[in-house]
């Protein structure tokens, strides 16, 4: 995060999936939590970070094109160049639509 983030602006945030929440992951954050600031994201909303939708764009279109590691590289860093700005956009102004679902479930799984 100290090289990320040297003006010590960055957040940490991960969505609290399962894994994420574990006895282990959770005693990690806490005995790191003077070395970066930590983004409490409401529990396993995994449909609230718009890079799980990126995500999954980036895994549909590399599905069939590598065949290698270094193919998967190369294939992920071509796709991602390719990744439309306005798609982009798109999901930074769904924002408040999704926070708007997930107060009205109040914390729960949305239909998002």
């Amino acid at each position: 995060m100290s090289i990320v983030h040297s003006d010590g602006l960055g957040q940490f945030q991960q969505d609290n999936a399962t894994p994420h929440a574990s006895r282990v992951a959770t005693k990690w954050l806490q005995e790191h939590s003077s070395d970066f600031r930590h983004f409490h994201w409401p529990p396993k909303s995994p449909e609230m970070n718009i890079i799980e939708d990126i995500r999954d764009a980036l895994l549909h279109a590399v599905e069939n094109r590598s065949r290698t590691p270094m193919d998967l590289w190369t294939v992920l860093k071509d796709e991602w160049c390719e990744l439309p700005p306005r798609y982009l956009q798109t999901l930074v102004e769904s924002m408040p639509h999704r926070v708007a679902a997930l107060l009205c479930v109040r914390g729960g799984p949305t239909r998002y």
